[in-house]
């Protein structure tokens, strides 16, 4: 089932809202536990948190789960939500994966990207804002996608604020 949403000035995001959007990207991880073993179920809420406060206060970006090529950096498969807000946002069904892919040997990866509402704090309080999270992330460098299908259409969305999903595999 798919729906639209409409944001009016007068509603609010809350932190209700912003995890039942987590929970629609727990459910992707846990397909992602169920048929490749990783992340862990534990993993797996704190990633689900992690997207609900960030996305609650408008600081996430992106975030990108997945496996990659340690040696080049490089995907190998990548489901990356990125924060939306106002307009016509989808609330589509967890899942809806491309057919299973041979990830033997590619290791389990996450990578976030903080909105430019976050980048406006000052130092200390994006200390603050990192503090309060269930995942403590390093610093590092994007994988990249290079010869790959990126498949897109895919969102979770509530009361005018969600995240857009793609799934990208290599070739």
């Amino acid at each position: 089932m798919t729906g639209s949403y409409t944001r009016s000035a007068s509603s609010s995001f809350t932190i209700t809202d912003a995890r039942y959007v987590g929970g629609r990207v727990a459910a992707d991880l846990r397909l992602l536990f169920n048929l490749y073993g990783e992340p862990s179920l534990d993993r797996i809420d704190h990633f689900a948190e992690e997207v609900a406060l960030l996305l609650r206060d408008g600081y996430l970006d992106s975030v990108d789960y997945g496996f990659r090529d340690t040696a080049t950096n490089t995907w190998k498969f990548r489901l990356r939500y990125k924060a939306t807000a106002g307009g016509q946002l989808t609330d589509s069904r967890p899942g809806s994966f491309p057919d299973p892919v041979d990830l033997a040997g590619y290791g389990f990866h996450s990578f976030l990207t903080y909105s430019s509402t976050f980048w406006l704090l000052t130092s200390s309080q994006q200390t603050g804002v990192k503090e309060t999270l269930p995942i403590s992330r390093t610093t590092g460098t994007a994988p990249s996608a290079l010869a790959g299908n990126t498949t897109t259409g895919h969102g979770y969305a509530r009361n005018g604020a969600g995240v857009s999903r793609d799934v990208y595999v290599a070739h």
